[in-house]
């Protein structure tokens, strides 16, 4: 019953994502250059005890600005919603290679260095993050579908499942020091040093993580039933700063990993 509920809540936020959409399409017409801002950290509005026997209560997201669009905004929005009772850390680009500076060894540092693509930067700092800080970690376009707290109040580790049977790596949900997370960062590291793989899905993404594990040594759900992409935002919203574009066009020009 729990996940049909879930399932439906997903359909109704789509519906709510597609209208809010449309809708952005005339705002930033009429508005171009109008930005709204993320928040590089924000208080839970009601945080129960943080116990060390369970997932903390930290939704952690990256993006390459603070400044998105109306989109990406909302998609924000929904998630403090459902993470009322979540702190919320934000980081850019450039906190990012200060955070892996300070907190990691020169040899990790050395290789986050080499990525020359925002999105594998972006893979490396999440299992970083969640491995040493634990939480839960969303891409920027992604959402929740169900109050998070009812979503982790029964697992220490959650992870999602795509219709293919495979990991992804877009939500990843664990505490501190996770032997999982160390799999997956011993994974992407050894990919990073050897440099024989070609393309940011296999060297750093969800193609390193189901090298690193298999579906069945990990709790996972649907990731319809947990959390989805897209309902808000799309590529021309979310890099529509970025002259660059999205890393699948960069990777086409650009190598994953430099000198």
């Amino acid at each position: 019953m729990t996940c049909t509920l879930r399932l439906a809540s997903g359909r109704v936020l789509k519906f709510i994502g597609a209208i809010s959409k449309a809708f952005s399409y005339v705002f930033h017409s009429v508005m171009p250059h109008h930005r709204f801002r993320l928040p590089a950290q924000s208080s839970a509005i009601w945080l129960r005890d943080n116990k060390t026997d369970r997932i903390p209560r930290t939704l952690w997201q990256t993006n390459y600005t603070e400044r998105v669009t109306l989109p990406v905004y909302l998609n924000y929005l929904v998630n403090r919603f459902m993470g009322f009772n979540f702190n919320y850390r934000f980081m850019t680009t450039g906190d990012r290679m200060n955070y892996i500076k300070e907190n990691f060894s020169s040899d990790i540092y050395d290789c986050y260095r080499k990525l020359q693509i925002g999105a594998a930067q972006a893979d490396l700092w999440r299992l970083l993050v969640i491995y040493r800080e634990g939480g839960v970690y969303m891409d920027i376009d992604a959402h929740a579908v169900w109050p998070m707290e009812l979503l982790l109040s029964q697992h220490q580790e959650l992870f999602i499942a795509t219709k293919k049977g495979e990991l992804s790596n877009y939500f990843l949900a664990a505490r501190p020091y996770d032997p999982r997370i160390k799999r997956i960062i011993d994974t992407v590291v050894a990919n990073i040093r050897e440099n024989q793989i070609y393309g940011v899905f296999d060297m750093t993404g969800p193609g390193a993580m189901n090298a690193a594990l298999s579906l069945g040594e990990v709790n996972s759900v649907s990731n319809r039933s947990i959390c989805i992409q897209g309902s808000f935002s799309n590529e021309y919203f979310q890099y529509i700063d970025k002259k660059e574009g999205k890393w699948t066009r960069q990777q086409k020009t650009t190598r994953v990993v430099g000198s």
